[in-house]
């Protein structure tokens, strides 16, 4: 079964915006689980601040918070998002399967979320309203157009 042509047309032009409020809703998701982890802020449940440069967390954590914001912007976004997405592959394989096979057995559900939502970023791009579209030099994206 397929769309009619109307609907077709309606849910091609409005790509570009729904990949942009996809982006800019994990970005700042992620941006927040960083700042919590970094400096004990916005209640999460990140148990406060850890010390600078301690592995993995705070390099997880600074992952967290500059790659979500640079994808948030839309600036570097493939790249951003391809690190933000190897960070919670990493963090699901290191952290969370040791524990239990299943992503809601071992508590990984937002690792793995957070992969696979940067990956398809960093694979489609950022959409409408990216940074990178203003400078100089740069094209637009296929799916943006």
């Amino acid at each position: 079964m397929s769309f009619p042509a109307a609907t077709a047309d309606l849910t091609e032009r409005a790509r570009p915006h729904t990949i942009a409020a996809l982006r800019m809703v994990a970005a700042l998701l992620f941006s927040c689980h960083g700042a919590a982890t970094l400096f004990n802020v916005l209640g999460g449940a990140h148990g406060g601040s850890v010390p600078v440069g301690q592995w993995p967390g705070w390099w997880a954590a600074m992952i967290q918070l500059i790659g979500g914001a640079l994808v948030l912007l839309g600036l570097g976004t493939r790249y951003a998002a391809l690190l933000c997405s190897g960070s919670m592959a990493y963090a699901y394989f290191s952290v969370h399967q040791e524990h239990a096979l299943w992503p809601i057995q071992n508590g990984g559900e937002l690792s793995v979320l957070f992969c696979w939502i940067f990956l398809l970023i960093a694979i489609t791009g950022p959409g409408s309203l990216a940074l990178d579209q203003l400078l100089p030099g740069a094209r637009q994206p296929a799916l943006a157009r």
